[in-house]
């Protein structure tokens, strides 16, 4: 019983938990290359980017031959949450106030993504939610540290899943009552749409018989 409910915790923390997320994305010769992310209101997210050409060689602990490029982040309305530009790394961070899907655009500045002859790629390490807390922080803040710090832990994943699940459950309502008040919409246009049909029908009916009886062929 314990272990089956430890094991159904884990999954729904894996599925549901928003989490830490780790990409690299090519850059095109011009133009722009985005990703998202799509997240419901209240969540920290926080991101850290980078740019290099080729494979990010590393020399003395600083990647080498580095481009720079320019960085918007926009929330699901159009909202401009971060925008640098000719940066070669950064962060941003940000709590959600808008449900829905968060973009985060890269562009090459210039013409540096020619430099080598090779492709700009960006690295970006995407966190949100529970991923995006500073434990360490908190340890020293609240002075616990092993077994009640990693209870606290525990029961920030479980606080993530609950906020998640309702998440979860109002877009089903809400999905729901759209789906309900589009099947209502339709019927009625059915409704009508018939009754027009009818309507018509009727009145062809009646001019034909009228016509007829004026040419007294009835």
């Amino acid at each position: 019983m314990g272990s089956s409910f430890w094991t159904v915790l884990f999954v729904v923390a894996v599925v549901v938990v928003p989490a830490a997320r780790g990409v690299w994305i090519d850059l095109p010769s011009s133009g722009t290359k985005c990703v998202s992310e799509e997240i419901h209101n209240h969540v920290v997210v926080m991101a850290d980017y980078y740019a290099f050409i080729g494979d990010p060689d590393v020399h003395n602990g600083t990647i080498v031959s580095i481009p720079t490029m320019t960085v918007k982040v926009t929330s699901p309305y159009g909202n401009e949450l971060h925008h640098k530009e000719n940066v070669t790394h950064g962060q941003f961070a940000f709590t959600t106030t808008e449900s829905g899907n968060y973009l985060a655009c890269f562009s090459v500045d210039g013409d540096q993504h020619k430099h080598g002859g090779k492709v700009v790629t960006v690295g970006i390490d995407w966190k949100t939610g529970i991923a995006a807390k500073d434990w360490d922080s908190v340890a020293k803040k609240e002075k616990i540290e092993g077994l009640e710090l990693e209870l606290a832990k525990l029961e920030g994943i479980v606080q993530s899943i609950h906020e998640n699940l309702n998440y979860l459950i109002n877009r089903e309502f809400e999905m729901r009552e759209v789906s309900e008040k589009t099947n209502a919409r339709v019927a009625w246009y059915s409704i009508t749409a018939l009754g027009v049909c009818v309507v018509v029908s009727l009145l062809q009916i009646w001019y034909l018989r009228r016509y007829f009886q004026k040419k007294k062929l009835i």
